[in-house]
């Protein structure tokens, strides 16, 4: 024992002397043009990329908050992991990801990528330890290359086109541990691998051809000399029926492999795992709500459908949920988390009490296996985001009354969290894609809390704190420096929120911005500041509509919010006032409302909350 946890060890450290053999600043350099490449190379028609992998900046550690995007140290542009599954991806396999010197492990899992895997796939991710190529369309052989992949732990290949046989030199991977090619079009005997590999039946399951333990075992005819005449006589007559006859099996086995993948197009399997929990129940807040279980959860979704899906961000995928009585909800799929579900249990009991006119009320949660599902209150208007920034007409951007509301509404329902809300909530979030708008524009803060609820990875390596998507813009930034969440920095973001509402411009795209711009649109104004030219950043749909003096005052609060130094930044609270009284005249709100909570009429949820979750695992 004592000799093998020294060759462990040896083995480790020259992992790590591998990784750290490049040079420094050029594997750091290499791993810039590495997502470059990336981007460029992979069509992204939902725009994950496009709107997050912004290249316009030169902090340290700047890639490291990209939606996907993992890195060895925050503050260094080394790439540790790429997760870039359920993105809609299209395109072969970016075999730009070789520049990402450091990679340990790839996720594209969940796309449409097609075409085959590079023959040299062990030259582009030598030290992957996991490799995660499901439920897309990749074809061709599989490369026995993979086999020099040496520190593979994890192999998925599932649910996608590839023939042939699998490579029996996969069996010299000494430290794989779990391996599945399930759905493809392959044949042939399986490998044999290690007792360390733990393979079922379901990792060779739907494949036209497989045989060997766990399978079935293979066999061999012999034929008598006889028949090999017989059958060589007759060869030549049935060469052509068979080869159709292989060729329908093949075409028709793609069909079905496609109708699946049309099926599941996200290739959800989480949601198909669920289906033995469908039984457990939906431990709800609201008593105006009706009892649920998570089968009415999976049935409204359409079991979590990627047609379902109205928004994805650093906390999760939110789905938008029909229940049979047509009643619209919101179920918010947490990203995972390492929580106990005691833990869980405890932060949704204090969650489901926070009640307020302008955050999104959370009407119950489930847990079932790993899975943690929030249930919300549907809102009919969407994302603030997606209606400040319209993609097929600016033009239809909010008028300013509604703009105006919704800034009043959100600094109330922010400042509510920081001032009046027992405990305290600092919400680390705070962006334009998580205000959410009812049937009358009146604004709802969503993923209050949740900061809680994410993995260390998530809240202290600058990723979920970033705001969704990882938007640099709206980081107040103190917070690369302390790495400390603080009330002032949930003031910031609202303060480029405030920004958004009067220009009409991205955090990090600033349209109106000289060629030569590169920074941020809190950058912008503050050069517009220095120059004495503040109204030219003001939206134009805005400007000479009587509304000028209105349109400035908040443009001037949101300036006080962005100041550098958090102590000169208001409260909430007085960014609220500030607004209040700035939108006096439209009458959007009264004097004491912030101190108003919603009354939930459930004084005793949290009790009711435990006793439905103990009823739920009987």
């Amino acid at each position: 024992m004592e000799l093998w946890n020294r060759v462990s060890r040896l083995v480790a450290a020259g992992i790590l002397w591998a990784l750290l053999g490049c040079c420094v600043i050029d594997c750091l350099e290499t791993d810039i043009n590495c997502l470059k490449t990336i981007k460029a190379s992979v069509q992204d028609p939902l725009n994950y990329l496009n709107y997050t992998w912004n290249f316009d900046n030169s902090t340290e550690g700047f890639i490291c908050r990209f939606t996907g995007v993992e890195c060895w140290h925050p503050d260094e542009n080394r790439v540790l992991n790429l997760k870039l599954s359920d993105m809609g991806l299209k395109g072969q396999f970016p075999r730009g990801i070789e520049q990402c010197k450091s990679l340990t492990g790839l996720d594209l899992s969940s796309n449409e990528f097609s075409g085959p895997i590079p023959e040299n796939i062990s030259h582009i991710i030598p030290f992957a330890t996991s490799l995660d190529l499901s439920s897309n369309s990749f074809s061709g052989q599989i490369p026995a290359n993979l086999s020099e992949c040496k520190y593979l732990n994890s192999l998925r290949l599932d649910h996608n086109q590839f023939s042939g046989q699998i490579p029996a030199e996969l069996r010299l991977l000494g430290r794989l541990k779990s391996f599945s090619v399930a759905n493809n079009l392959l044949t042939g005997q399986v490998p044999v691998f290690g007792e360390n590999v733990t393979i079922t039946k379901d990792d060779y399951a739907n494949n036209p051809g497989l045989c060997g333990a766990p399978l079935s075992l293979c066999t061999i005819k012999k034929a008598s000399n006889a028949k090999i005449i017989v059958g060589a006589a007759a060869g030549s007559v049935t060469l052509t029926a068979i080869g159709i006859a292989v060729g329908m099996f093949f075409y028709m086995r793609r069909m079905s492999v496609k109708k699946k993948k049309d099926e599941d197009p996200l290739g959800n399997k989480w949601a198909k795992a669920l289906k033995k929990s469908k039984g457990v129940k939906v431990s709800m807040f609201e008593k105006s709500v009706s009892k649920m279980k998570l089968s009415d959860l999976m049935k409204a979704t359409n079991n979590f459908s990627k047609h379902c899906i109205i928004g994805s961000g650093r906390t999760g995928t939110t789905y938008k949920a029909v229940l049979e009585d047509n009643t619209l909800l919101m179920v918010k799929r947490l990203q995972d988390s390492q929580h106990s579900e005691k833990e869980v249990m405890s932060e949704m009991g204090t969650l489901g009490r926070v009640k307020h006119r302008n955050l999104v009320p959370l009407l119950g949660f489930c847990m079932a296996k790993k899975e943690r599902l929030l249930v919300y209150k549907y809102m009919p208007n969407g994302i603030l985001h997606d209606q400040l920034h319209p993609l097929d007409d600016p033009s239809k951007a909010l008028e300013w009354t509604l703009r105006l509301k919704i800034g009043i509404g959100a600094a109330r329902g922010l400042a509510w969290l920081h001032h009046n809300c027992t405990p305290r909530i600092i919400h680390r979030n705070i962006s334009s894609k998580c205000i959410l708008l009812d049937a009358d524009f009146e604004p709802q803060i969503s993923d209050f809390g949740l900061a809680r609820l994410m993995n260390p990875i998530d809240t202290h390596l600058s990723t979920f704190v970033n705001g969704e998507f990882g938007d640099l813009g709206y980081v107040a930034p103190e917070y690369a420096r302390t790495l400390m969440a603080t009330p002032k920095g949930d003031v910031y973001s609202f303060g480029v929120v405030l920004l958004e509402l009067v220009t009409g411009e991205r955090p990090t795209q600033v349209s109106k911005a000289p060629e030569t711009f590169k920074g941020n649109l809190v950058e912008w104004i503050s050069e517009l500041s220095s120059s004495s030219k503040l109204h030219d950043a003001i939206d134009r749909h805005l400007v000479g509509k009587g509304i000028d003096d209105e349109v400035f005052k908040v443009l001037k609060v949101a300036c006080s919010c962005v100041l550098p130094a958090p102590k000169e930044r208001p409260t909430m609270f007085e960014v609220y006032q500030f607004l209040r009284a700035i939108g006096d005249r439209y009458h959007f709100s009264t004097e004491n409302e912030l101190m108003m909570p919603i009354d939930s009429g459930d004084s005793d949820c949290l009790e009711e909350l435990i006793v439905a979750r103990e009823a739920s695992t009987e």
